[in-house]
């Protein structure tokens, strides 16, 4: 399930009735993304590992349920419900969840260095 905003429309979901664990590893839901954003719901399995990574894009957790634990440009950051983390483009990262867990990552674009 995929929506594409156009100009004049708005987008509403409950979060938590979106939310899906799988038996092990990650699911991932894109809910909505236009021009300059992606809306994506994660949900990791407990005892999931992801790899230390990088993104072209700026990138915002909001976690929702469960815990975790980030590792950005080498801190460890405890992902809880509330927590709200902003990653920018090109930092790298790694996931390991302790429980089943949800968040909801928005990607962006990067803002242009030439300003």
């Amino acid at each position: 399930m995929t929506s594409t905003i156009t100009n004049n429309q708005f987008f509403v979901t409950q979060l938590q009735a979106e939310i899906e664990y799988p038996h092990s590893g990650v699911l991932s839901k894109v809910l909505l993304k236009d021009q300059v954003c992606q809306y994506t719901l994660f949900c990791l399995a407990a005892n999931t590992e992801i790899s230390e990574h990088t993104s072209t894009r700026n990138a915002t957790i909001s976690v929702i349920e469960g815990k975790g634990l980030l590792t950005l440009c080498g801190e460890n950051i405890v992902l809880e419900p509330g927590v709200l983390v902003f990653m920018p483009a090109n930092a790298p990262h790694a996931l390991q969840t302790a429980e089943n867990l949800s968040f909801l990552l928005i990607l962006s674009e990067k803002a242009s260095d030439n300003n």
